[in-house]
């Protein structure tokens, strides 16, 4: 099981809401925690204020704070922040504005509704805000009592600077086609308190007085103080409040890994018996000259766990160091996202705290690679490679969900747990969108298992799904034949693609057809006869021979070597020049 180390993500939260002396509450607001196993979503919270004419303001609000709040975690987690709030705030947007065209079009006078949105995400060691109107967010630091104390109003209204229009929005969700979003981001710290308010409430309320009441008791207290307050001050609108205290951060973000990468030293070269921070080293288990991987044990729990820290020569390394940060909040993303326990199909990751150098930390696994086992004497029963091939297709599955390129499976990264489970190893080199620009460029993977589009030169071609799921093909066939289906490739190799490979049953007899084709569409030479994504090659493989892949036909020659056509193209061209000056020369006339 995975047991992050540090402190857990804490956050008590109250909500109130009152429509004061209106007739309708067009008001709304929600938040939403993370499950215990995936803190490191964080928290996201939103207000809102519904504008019409026609009563539908409490379904704008209502519509708008929902698909925020419930959207929100079914995002990739390995996108920014703003990046998810800008495109689910968006795509709100263009459905409320869609359909206050309709209504207008059908002739329902005042038909049309609007809402003020501000959206809070706590994540990682930060706090992000979307903004759209006149609700506001305010941040209180201190306890209220001396000079370290604030009140920070982080939200700027989109509302007319006149006193008789105060009322009327410049920015509204569903006042056109397209929203203006106001983004702010700052670090969050524990004890901090974050307060969201409609206009009935800091449009009665001072800032001092806001913020002393949001300060008493508990978060439910505090929200319930403000909004009853507020309207016993003569308040005549709806008043809503959301109060959210800071009690636990929850693990880092990317941010906080690549400060640390900058700012810790990287360990000195460590022999065993050596002591970093809570750990012992009680083995070097591989040295690649840019990283070192050790054994180690925790020393209060006895435990053994991996450290993997940057070599002694690339210490200094900025490039190296993003690119290990990024390797570390993958994996923390990654693995705990995939489920409580360590048969997740990725290797879990753990939180040093404060830790004094940087490395990662991840749990432990007693067993083998599959190269390690393939170049024993082990021999895979062919339901044995099944059940692997499928295990690790669903943890692709899950990785590419993340949006997560892997970009150099192969069998030494596939690894044999002694508890039978099989697990994915070293996301060193994987992509997610918000990797470091050298890690980005760097055409990376095993020649062998790169599929072939990769070798055209073309800088436009990347890995992607699709290259995960050739290698896993390329590893599924040498692990039924102990063969490689194109031989071993160096980089730019184009030669070895002008052939079909052999079907596995032709070099080991007891693959069954069924299988030959799933393995053979795998490593198909045409991008387009391959797996498009992993689900369909789990599926593939589940249904076995109850419902076979039809055969894969031959690869056209086009296909296997573009050159060919142009070969045969320019040596008709010069035959038919031959022939025309030979008749010219020689032919009488």
């Amino acid at each position: 099981m995975c047991h992050p180390w540090g402190m857990s993500f804490d956050v008590d939260i109250g909500h109130f809401s009152h429509q004061g002396a209106r007739e309708v509450n067009e008001d709304f607001a929600a938040a939403m925690r993370p499950p215990p196993q995936d803190e490191a979503r964080g928290c996201v919270a939103a207000i809102a204020d519904g504008v019409s004419e026609g009563g539908r303001g409490r379904e704008a609000a209502q519509t708008t704070v929902m698909s925020v709040v419930q959207d929100f975690f079914a995002c990739p987690d390995t996108w920014d922040t703003t990046v998810m709030l800008d495109r689910l705030i968006g795509a709100q947007n263009a459905w409320l504005a869609d359909h206050n065209r309709r209504r207008q079009g059908a002739g329902n006078v005042g038909g049309g509704a609007m809402t003020t949105l501000t959206a809070l995400v706590l994540r990682g060691h930060a706090w992000t805000l979307a903004h759209v109107g006149d609700t506001r967010a305010w941040l209180l630091r201190g306890n209220g009592d001396g000079a370290d104390s604030d009140c920070t109003q982080l939200s700027q209204d989109h509302a007319f600077d006149h006193p008789d229009q105060r009322s009327r929005l410049t920015r509204a969700v569903g006042l056109d086609d397209r929203v203006r979003i106001d983004f702010m981001q700052g670090e969050v710290q524990i004890g901090d308190t974050f307060v969201l308010t409609s206009d009935g409430v800091h449009g009665v309320l001072k800032r001092a007085r806001l913020a002393a009441l949001a300060r008493e008791g508990d978060a439910q207290a505090a929200a319930e103080a403000l909004v009853r307050v507020a309207l016993a001050a003569g308040g005549r609108d709806n008043a809503s409040a959301l109060v959210l205290r800071v009690r636990g951060l929850s693990p880092g973000r990317l941010e906080d890994s690549l400060l640390q990468g900058r700012q810790l030293p990287a360990p000195p070269r460590l022999k065993v018996g050596d002591r970093l921070d809570a750990f012992t080293i009680t083995a070097l288990v591989a040295n690649t000259g840019v990283h070192r991987l050790y054994q180690a044990r925790v020393t209060d729990s006895q435990e053994l766990v991996a450290l993997k820290a940057l070599h002694e020569s690339r210490a200094s390394d900025r490039e190296e160091r993003a690119m290990l940060a990024h390797e570390a909040w993958l994996a923390s993303r990654v693995a705990p996202a995939s489920g409580e326990h360590g048969d997740a199909g990725f290797v879990c990751t753990r939180e040093v705290p404060e830790p004094s150098a940087f490395y990662i930390v991840f749990d432990w696994h007693s067993g083998h690679t599959l190269e390690q086992l393939m170049a024993g004497t082990r021999l895979f029963d062919v339901s044995e490679v099944v059940a692997g091939a499928l295990a690790v297709a669903r943890s692709l599955g899950r990785l590419h969900r993340h949006g997560v390129i892997h970009r150099d499976i192969k069998p030494g990264n596939l690894h044999l747990g002694d508890d039978a489970h099989w697990r994915v190893l070293d996301l060193g080199v994987a992509i997610s969108g918000r990797e470091p620009k050298a890690l980005r460029t760097l055409h990376a993977g095993t020649p062998s298992y790169m599929n072939p589009e990769q070798w055209t030169g073309d800088e436009h071609v990347l890995a992607d799904a699709g290259s995960d799921l050739y290698a896993l093909g390329v590893t599924l066939y040498q692990w039924l034949t102990d063969k490689l289906p194109y031989g071993e490739v160096e980089p730019y190799q184009t030669a070895r693609f002008r052939r079909d490979p052999k079907p596995p049953s032709r070099l080991r007899p007891e693959v069954p057809i069924w299988l030959d084709h799933i393995v053979l569409k795998a490593i198909a030479l045409d991008p387009k006869q391959r797996f498009e994504t992993a689900e369909e090659l789990v599926l593939a493989l589940e249904r076995g021979a109850s419902r076979p892949l039809a055969a894969a036909g031959t690869t056209p020659l086009a296909v296997r070597d573009p050159r060919v056509l142009w070969q045969i193209a320019l040596g008709v061209s010069l035959l038919f020049n031959a022939l025309l000056v030979y008749w010219l020369l020689f032919l009488p006339r």
